[in-house]
């Protein structure tokens, strides 16, 4: 069914790992990492139905805790890949993502519809490094995941795939707070017809007087903000995360001039240029008209969805 107006809130994620003691196994140097540790704790998760939904769900789930710095091969915070290319700023790995599961006797939204059943998603992802300071402690990545979609059934169907570009920040001790990591990541995401089909379709046997009959298309499929903060213990691992999800367009355009502006205080000046008028660089001068724009045309859309609905 098409996704509503009003679902486009904040959701928010908070998860807090119990201090559980972590395996450790081949260890090295005190300055140096082991090559791999293993560890469990406890989440506890807020979220939306599915995407655009205003029912949500809360779960309070298991959360194994697995790294492994091999030459080859490496599993942690960063997702599961192989180090494919001889470049410190091209990496190859692996993406993963899902949804649970909705029973149409629990949301009022799909009522009389087939119940939507817990899918997975997986497939590469390539990262790229755009730029780093010189004590690593910050740096500005590309990510460009491409994951397949299907349900998690006894006999699984392809429902598929999904595109998320996105910008992603990571900040290592953040200013007053020593040791906490912070990550921004924002970006479009786009799925095919099929995709859409699944979550959002109405047959015209479904559709009610408040739900009327509707074909979803492929394409643009909204747009994403996330931040998050973390600190890692000697024994456990505290983090939180927040999300906005917006399935307007216009999200977009104001998102990723915001999302421009803020990395641009991590990121050295082009010494050509240095910093211009108000201490602000080039690159969040040209910003401040795509966050104009973006907040214009997200506001008159907005506007514009109110008098439809009147």
């Amino acid at each position: 069914m098409p996704p509503s107006r009003r679902s486009m809130r904040l959701r928010q994620i908070l998860r807090a790992l119990v201090p559980l003691p972590a395996l450790l196994a081949q260890p090295a140097a005190a300055e140096q990492k082991p090559l791999w540790e293993a560890g469990a704790g406890v989440g506890v998760v807020s979220l939306p139905a599915w995407r655009g939904s205003d029912d949500r769900r809360s779960y309070l789930l298991p959360v194994p805790y697995f790294t492994y710095h091999g030459d080859f091969f490496r599993a942690d915070r960063h997702g599961i890949r192989g180090v494919l290319f001889d470049s410190d700023r091209v990496d190859l790995g692996i993406s993963v993502a899902g949804s649970p599961p909705v029973g149409s006797g629990r949301s009022a939204a799909r009522a009389g519809m087939p119940d939507l059943h817990a899918t997975g998603e997986i497939g590469p992802q390539l990262d790229l490094t755009l730029w780093r300071s010189a004590d690593r402690a910050r740096n500005l990545k590309l990510i460009l995941p491409l994951r397949a979609a299907f349900t998690l059934t006894g006999s699984p169907a392809q429902i598929g795939w999904i595109f998320s570009p996105a910008l992603n920040l990571d900040v290592t001790d953040v200013a007053a707070l020593p040791g906490w990591n912070l990550g921004l990541r924002s970006g479009p995401i786009f799925a095919t017809r099929r995709q859409h089909a699944y979550f959002y379709d109405v047959a015209p046997a479904q559709a009610t007087a408040s739900r009327p009959a509707y074909a979803a298309g492929g394409g643009y499929s909204g747009t994403q903000f996330l931040a998050a903060l973390s600190k890692r213990f000697p024994r456990y691992w505290v983090g939180s995360y927040v999300r906005y999800d917006s399935l307007q367009a216009a999200a977009f355009v104001f998102g990723y001039g915001v999302f421009r502006f803020v990395a641009e205080y991590f990121r050295e000046p082009d010494s050509f240029l240095g910093l211009l008028a108000f201490g602000m660089s080039m690159g969040q001068w040209l910003s401040l008209p795509m966050i104009l724009f973006g907040a214009w045309l997200w506001w008159w859309c907005g506007r514009s969805a109110a008098r439809r609905a009147a």
